[in-house]
């Protein structure tokens, strides 16, 4: 006798249709005298009616109801409860209720939260989140419904993806989407300040951890998902400049880009246009990223034939939002006062350029991400831009970006520099030589590495050097500044030194032969069947020794999981002198060998060590610039308005 399941799909399907009524309330709402009190309690509503959906979608793939068709595509009873989970948001329908989820619970932390910039304001803000929630709200209950049915259900689903069931990438998404949704804040923070005509310092401060939140996550997210690429594919690289992969750098840059400008902004009242612009423009480019990889336009960008209800109704969804806000921005950002003047050369002056300059790193992106699938779509030609148009174009640029944020935060605010200047440049430029010449001793052999390698000994050294003879305490923004700084030195250091000094070989081998490698010996021991969970191998033993004495044991592996049916790749990873020793096993060639990939790569662990740092700095910064005492000593802050002429 087949059980009956209770009806908690149809459950959540309704509560999606009321979020999306209470979304419509939330939008609506702050554009009515009589409504206005209404938006805060509707975001709330809004936030708990969704969390319950999303809980009804995860009870169906934890229970594995293969009655919903998504369940069926996406999990198999015999998968670990871990991928089960994260099975809701490995696919098109649950990732987009992710998002609107996490959107959802964004606005109801809002709604709860204290009004620093009154409760007018926090409603038009409410009111232009709402409008976000409602067109994603729409656009699951209308062409992508995560909750359809099948009959008859069938008694087994079809699994999900191997390369997705990876602690890695469960993660990858969720954390990447809080970045997305703290970006939606800013805009909508933005768009309210616009139709308030309220642009102040207050403003940027009650911004600021929104953007610093987003800031941190992405960080987070994109650095997971390089994690994710570099052991889980077994190619020995952690980016590739694919689309998918762009499509999150490029938000990422903007939030960078505006997390400086609200500095700006809070601490002189200058830059007001400007800042407003980014925070749409973040959005406008989160947006496109889910369009990029939602629409189906990377499979094909004739895609709209096969099923252009999901790619039309993003693509309108895209353009009426950001094309709304954008339309706003030329009316009214003529009417708001430039703000305060300064030096070209004064720290405003050198986070203008910093914002210049991620502005041309976005730009070499965008064409880059954009131009193939447009030239498809109009000549039916399909060509590839990769990693030589991508390196060449944005490393000089990345590398200005380092030397910039070694000298920013030592100019004085507003005026040109104070004598003495110049002397607190010796320690990081001494770094600099010395960094260089480091490398040119382990051997590197281009100019952009050894530019690279001192671009990171001068900003290791410079971002620890504010503090150097301070006597006074130093507040969060600038501790996380220098944290953040400091991050981005080591990422820069481990990103040149596993690149350019890594060591490579490709080898066929027969059990008990080995090779040499720089300064290894790598010799194959072993080649056996192992099995997991859901999935059997064959697993390689590799033992790396130096000069006789043992160093590391590696196990790549060849995995061939059945539900669905799929072969990977497992590399083999230990950490060696603070980088990575690297195994990929490939096919035998019929003759007896084994094909095995191998890499030495030097201090890569700092890619990973400078993200955390980047994202801690961000959580740190996004404290504000109370000192780091106790809060009797924390300094009074002064709002500096940016007027607004009259109607």
């Amino acid at each position: 006798m087949t059980a009956v399941l209770p009806p908690i799909p149809e459950l959540g399907h309704l509560a999606l249709w009321l979020a999306l009524a209470a979304a419509l309330v939330q939008a609506v709402a702050p554009w009515h005298a009589r409504l206005g009190q209404a938006a805060a309690p509707a975001a709330a509503a809004q936030g708990l009616l969704v969390l319950g959906a999303f809980v009804a979608l995860g009870w169906a793939f934890l229970v594995s109801d293969f009655s919903v068709e998504l369940v069926t595509a996406n999990s198999h009873t015999m998968k670990p409860t871990l991928y089960k989970l994260t099975g809701i948001w490995a696919n098109h329908e649950g990732s987009m209720l992710l998002w609107v989820l996490i959107l959802a619970l964004a606005g109801l932390l809002v709604a709860l939260m204290p009004a620093p910039l009154g409760p007018a304001f926090r409603a038009r803000a409410l009111g232009v989140a709402g409008m976000v929630s409602a067109g994603f709200l729409a656009f699951l209950l209308l062409a992508s419904n995560p909750f359809t049915r099948i009959e008859p259900a069938p008694t087994e689903g079809r699994g999900l993806n191997p390369l997705l069931q990876d602690p890695g990438l469960a993660f990858h998404p969720p954390t990447l989407y809080v970045g997305y949704v703290g970006l939606v804040v800013a805009f909508a923070l933005a768009v309210a300040a616009l139709l308030e005509g309220r642009v102040s310092s207050d403003w940027a401060r009650a911004t600021r951890p929104w953007v610093a939140g987003a800031w941190a996550f992405l960080t987070l997210g994109i650095a997971l998902g390089a994690w994710w690429a570099y052991y889980e594919l077994g190619w020995g690289g952690w980016w590739f400049w694919d689309p998918v992969e762009n499509a999150a750098l490029m938000p990422w840059l903007v939030a960078t880009a505006l997390l400086h400008s609200i500095r700006v902004l809070e601490t002189r009242g200058a830059l007001p246009n400007w800042t407003l612009m980014l925070a749409i423009l973040g959005f406008a480019l989160s947006m496109l990223g889910t369009f990029i990889v939602r629409s189906g336009v990377l499979s094909s960008v004739h895609a709209f034939a096969v099923d252009p209800t999901r790619g039309l109704f993003l693509l309108v969804l895209l353009a009426g939002l950001t094309g709304g806000a954008f339309l706003v921005w030329a009316l009214k950002a003529p009417r708001i006062a430039e703000g305060a003047r300064f030096a070209a050369f004064s720290r405003e002056g050198s986070l203008v350029l910093n914002n210049l300059l991620l502005l041309a790193l976005l730009s070499i992106v965008l064409v880059g991400t954009l131009y193939p699938l447009a030239l498809e779509g109009v000549s039916g030609r399909q060509i590839s831009v990769g990693p030589p148009y991508f390196n060449a174009t944005t490393l000089p640029i990345v590398l200005g970006l380092a030397v910039l944020m070694g000298v920013g935060p030592l100019l004085a605010w507003k005026r040109n520099p104070r004598p003495g200047f110049v002397r607190r440049l010796w320690p990081p430029l001494a770094a600099a030589l010395a960094f260089g010449l480091i490398g040119l001793a382990l051997g590197l052999k281009t100019v952009l590495a050894v530019l690279g390698f001192a671009a990171a000994g001068w900003l290791i050294v410079a971002s620890l050097l504010p503090f150097v003879g301070r006597r006074r305490v130093p507040t969060f923004l600038a501790l996380g500044t220098a944290i953040a700084h400091l991050g981005a030195g080591l990422a820069l250091l481990g990103a040149t030194a596993s690149g350019a000094l890594q060591r490579e070989a490709l080898v066929s081998l027969r059990v008990g032969d080995g090779f040499a490698v720089g300064g290894l010996e790598v010799r194959l021991y072993d080649v056996g069947p192992v099995a997991g969970p859901n999935w059997t191998a064959l697993e390689a033993t590799l033992h790396v020794s130096r000069d006789g004495r043992p160093v590391a044991t590696l196990t790549p592996q060849s995995r061939t999981y059945t539900t669905p049916p799929m072969e990977t790749t497992e590399a083999g990873i230990v950490g060696w002198r603070g980088g990575d020793l690297y195994a990929a096993l490939g096919k035998p060639d019929g003759s007896g060998r084994w094909q095995i990939h191998f890499w030495i790569k030097p201090l890569v662990h700092l890619l990973w060590v400078g993200a955390v740092l980047m994202a801690t700095g961000a959580a740190v910064a996004a404290g504000g610039r109370a000192r780091m005492a106790w809060p009797g000593r924390a300094r009074p802050l002064v709002s500096r308005p940016v007027p607004v002429p009259a109607e």
